[in-house]
C-alpha cells in the first residue's frame, strides 16, 4: 500500500513512474529550487535539464515507502530503481509546497 501524498507531490511521483518529463515539470513553481545531493538547480529550465539527464535517461523511478511531515516540509523515503550503478538506491525527498506547486525539492541518497 503506497502512502497518501498531497496533490502536487502525488502528481510528480505519478509522472516520474511514467518517466513523463513534462508531467514532472508541471508540478514545480516557475521559480522552484531543486537540490540534488547539494547541487542547486533553479527554475523550470535547469530542473528540466536535471530531470532529463538524471531521471528520464537513467529510467530512475522513485517509489516512496514512507511519508511524514517535518513542519511545512513533506519528507518521503524509498528506493529508486533504474539504469544506474547501485540500483536500487534509497533516497530521501524533502518537498516544500507553495499552494498547488512544488517550491523546493531536496533529494539526497
Amino acid at each position: 500500500m503506497s502512502p497518501k501524498l498531497l496533490s502536487p507531490i502525488a502528481d510528480y511521483v505519478a509522472a516520474n513512474a511514467r518517466l513523463d518529463l513534462d508531467g514532472m515539470i508541471e508540478t514545480f513553481a516557475a521559480d522552484a529550487v531543486f537540490l540534488d545531493n547539494g547541487k542547486r538547480f533553479e527554475g523550470h529550465a535547469e530542473i528540466r535539464a536535471l530531470l532529463k539527464e538524471m531521471v528520464v535517461e537513467l529510467k530512475a523511478i522513485f517509489t516512496p515507502e514512507t511519508v511524514r511531515h517535518d513542519g511545512h516540509v513533506v519528507v518521503m523515503e524509498g528506493p529508486a530503481h533504474g539504469d544506474f550503478p547501485g540500483s536500487p538506491i534509497r533516497f530521501t525527498y524533502r518537498v516544500g509546497l507553495d499552494g498547488d506547486a512544488i517550491k523546493t525539492m531536496d533529494v539526497s541518497a
